[in-house]
């Protein structure tokens, strides 16, 4: 499989350049999906467009769970599944020009098998899974310290925190400090280099599936909020955290 997911970092640097020459055209073509922050263009669909039809050749009988393009819903996870959000943090891209990422996550038999996050601005690649170890940009990565929630950065969805939704003001006291970049790749990418030590969203499937895969093959926990396994059905309430403060997040808010 190495060679496949070689090959899979290949097309990630090709969809990268897709993506910066239409920012450097400024062809960017923006559109609303359920509200007026909930953005998608013409790049999010090129990408996906453009990744699943070179995975299809890559890897024969693949089955896509997406974000774009009515593949928002699988029902059988059998065989080999790629989950991709083409865009991680559209708003970031439209707004901002950085702060996004490209999300791939290969499930086989339902069993996250490698997990790809890539920072297209800074060209920075975080990957890997249980079999084949993490890397970062190439170089071996492992779990930088097990730091529990006061010596390290929470961060949250915006509205989580925002209503205070599972005392997230409680958590953020007791953290050294906040962070929300608006994608959720990338926080996961952070917790992984050791940036941050916790970070709770409400997020679907194609948000969490690739930083999933990565952050468990370091030992790290990704889990609903009640402690429980993810179920790559629908938009679910999610910590990712070191282990420590994994236990210490599940204890304030009741579900230890």
């Amino acid at each position: 499989m190495e060679k496949i997911y070689r090959e899979i970092i290949h097309l990630l640097h090709q969809a990268g350049e897709l993506v910066k020459e239409e920012l450097a055209q400024q062809d960017v073509v923006v559109s609303t999906k359920s509200s007026r922050s909930d953005l998608v263009t013409n790049i999010d669909k090129l990408v996906q467009n453009y990744l699943m039809s070179s995975l299809n050749v890559l890897i024969p009988n693949l089955k896509f769970l997406a974000e774009e393009n009515g593949l928002t819903e699988l029902s059988d996870f059998s065989g080999k599944v790629m989950v991709i959000d083409p865009i991680d943090g559209t708003n970031n891209m439209v707004l901002q020009q950085k702060d996004f990422c490209i999300l791939l996550g290969l499930y086989e038999e339902k069993m996250g098998r490698c997990g790809f996050i890539y920072e297209v601005m800074g060209n920075h690649l975080l990957w890997g899974g249980p079999e084949i170890g993490v890397f970062y940009d190439d170089q071996p990565w492992q779990m930088q310290k097990d730091l529990s929630l006061e010596d390290g950065l929470i961060s949250f969805n915006s509205k989580i925190f925002r209503e205070n939704i599972l005392k997230s003001h409680e958590l953020s006291q007791r953290a050294l400090g906040i962070r929300m970049t608006g994608c959720a790749g990338l926080e996961m990418m952070d917790i992984a280099l050791g940036n941050r030590v916790a970070y709770i969203s409400n997020l679907q499937p194609w948000d969490y599936a690739a930083g999933q895969i990565i952050l468990e093959a370091l030992g790290m926990k990704v889990r609903t909020i009640s402690g429980k396994s993810l179920s790559l059905n629908g938009r679910e309430l999610m910590i990712a955290a070191t282990p420590k403060a994994y236990q210490e997040i599940l204890e304030s808010i009741g579900h230890a």
